[in-house]
């Protein structure tokens, strides 16, 4: 069994060694096993990315996820943006009927 000390060493080479991961923006704590991880991302696919290479940490008990995504301006869509994606989505999805699925935008 690992020490907390050898596992926050492993978490935090995983997360250097992932070229999705700043790993500069990203903290950690553990204790019994669990880490806690802390910092703030510039994207959810990046938060998505850090909570995977933890998981792929042999010897990680659980993992508690204290990140804050701060979206760049240019990454923030609107609501009528959102249901243009999720309708272009479902479009190219075969097995959900377009005839009972509406997407409406936030009023």
């Amino acid at each position: 069994m690992k020490t907390d000390a050898q596992l926050k060493n492993d978490v935090c080479a995983e997360l250097d060694w992932d070229p999705l991961i700043n790993a500069s923006q990203v903290g950690g704590a553990v204790k019994d096993g669990i880490i806690t991880l802390t910092g703030h991302l510039n994207t959810y696919a990046e938060k998505h990315a850090v909570e995977r290479a933890v998981e792929r940490v042999r010897g990680v008990q659980a993992i508690a996820v204290e990140l804050d995504v701060k979206l760049d301006p240019g990454h923030r869509r609107s609501d009528a943006d959102i249901a243009v994606a999720a309708r272009s989505a479902f479009t190219l999805h075969a097995l959900i009927p377009l005839d009972r699925i509406q997407v409406q935008p936030r009023r």
